[in-house]
């Protein structure tokens, strides 16, 4: 397995060699905007706008994507020669979205994005879905010429950024930023201070603690009207900057946003290769979805493993791995189908997975007794289910409310996402 490992990793480096960042793009973003239409079987995309933005935060060097994460993937080819010079698997809250019981009932239409650096010359923009196998399937084909005048300059939301803990150049950092929702603008003192709280969350966890300085934190200065979020089952609305919402999917804890289109208006004031969004309540919640974005209340007892939890599906697309709890999702993973994440595993390609972090004397599937407790194993029970899912270990901050948790698997996960945005 190592030796498989090994010559990914090498033959990931001459892919990454072959895409020159400065013979194809420029050094700022073009924003794709799309419609996802669909129900629990069916889904349409339609192109919606594109529109440039002051700042490429991503990786120079690795642009072509190693990891298979994620329901969907997005393939950037060169015009003229057909070479693939950027990608990105990802999910989005649509995906979720398919599993529930009200995507039986009726169809929906959500506003998505994706970003990559600003071409130099005409580019095809691929998108491609999984079916319930997670083979991939060309859905939807875009043709971008960046000179079209039709690419929106102007930006709707303009803020000032700040820095909440800075290491260097963002080509070679992972960088972070953190929206603001429902911090007025008396409140924004506040934001600052909850900032440096999400930071000092972020570096007292392991492997973030030995990552300081391949992390950049930004910030955005945007106020709210009003103070809070939505809380539709009390009754409560807020005006807001981000329009953030509890009770998504009817799930009371579920902490997010539809709003796609403010949401990225509002992060393109900084360099970005993630979203955190911190919201001003004390109210337990939050959420997160792979390539998409994070969100955590402010303010609650807990926030600091939501920070690192959420942050852990967002980032590097790690999995539930807790059974018991209940959820708003409806059969999420197929039993016959190994899972796309790093952390969770139905057997059915277990070589694929943490195997070789699996001592030869541990059984497989492991038993959840003393003997095993702080050993890597395959234990029965995650991904919501309690039975025919396995996850690396009895505990871990991706199972239980618990900081500083993450087991060996899941701390190996992260680490190789902060290598692909930093080395």
């Amino acid at each position: 397995m190592k030796k498989i490992i090994i010559a990914f990793l090498l033959l990931s480096n001459v892919i990454f060699s072959q895409i020159k960042f400065d013979e194809y793009f420029e050094n700022k973003t073009l924003r794709l905007d799309y419609f996802h239409t669909g129900d629990s079987l069916n889904d349409s995309y339609s192109f919606d706008e594109l529109i440039e933005e002051p700042f490429w935060g991503g990786s120079k060097t690795n642009l072509i994507d190693p990891f298979n994460y994620g329901k969907y993937k997005f393939i950037l080819k060169d015009a003229e020669s057909g070479k693939e010079i950027y990608t990105r698997t990802y999910s989005t809250l649509f995906s979720e979205w398919q599993t529930t019981e009200e995507s039986k009932k009726t169809s929906k239409t959500f506003n998505e994005t994706i970003t990559f650096p600003f071409p130099k010359n005409p580019v095809v923009a691929e998108f491609y879905s999984r079916d319930k196998k997670n083979v991939l399937h060309k859905r939807f084909e875009l043709k971008i010429d960046p000179a079209n005048y039709f690419i929106k300059k102007e930006r709707p939301l303009e803020f000032d950024n700040f820095k909440v803990h800075y290491s260097g150049d963002p080509s070679v950092k992972v960088d972070i930023v953190v929206i603001p929702d429902g911090y007025t603008k008396d409140e924004m003192q506040k934001f600052k201070d909850d900032c440096k709280k999400l930071s000092k969350a972020f570096f007292k966890t392991s492997p973030y603690d030995q990552n300081e300085n391949n992390i950049n934190i930004w910030a955005i200065e945007a106020p709210s009207k009003e103070s809070g979020t939505d809380i539709p089952a009390d009754n409560i609305w807020k005006n807001t900057i981000a329009n953030s919402s509890f009770y998504t999917f009817d799930l009371e804890r579920y902490l997010m946003i539809r709003d796609n289109k403010t949401l990225r208006n509002l992060a393109s004031n900084a360099p970005y290769d993630q979203i955190f969004v911190l919201v001003n309540t004390k109210k337990y919640g939050g959420g997160a979805i792979y390539n998409h974005y994070s969100v955590c209340s402010s303010d609650n007892d807990n926030s600091d493993y939501v920070i690192t939890h959420e942050f852990g599906h967002g980032f590097a697309g790690l999995a539930d791995e807790y059974y018991t709890s209940d959820v708003a999702y409806d059969e999420f993973y197929s039993l016959d189908v190994e899972p796309l994440e790093p952390n969770i595993t139905t057997l059915v390609d277990f070589d694929s997975k943490w195997k070789d972090m699996v001592e030869e004397d541990t059984p497989i599937p492991t038993p959840e007794t003393g003997i095993y407790k702080d050993k890597v194993g395959v234990y029965e029970g995650g991904g919501y289910v309690a039975e025919g899912v396995y996850r690396p270990m009895q505990d871990c901050s991706m199972k239980s409310i618990s900081v500083n948790n993450f087991c060996p698997v899941c701390k190996r996960s992260i680490q190789r996402m902060i290598d692909f945005y930093s080395k």
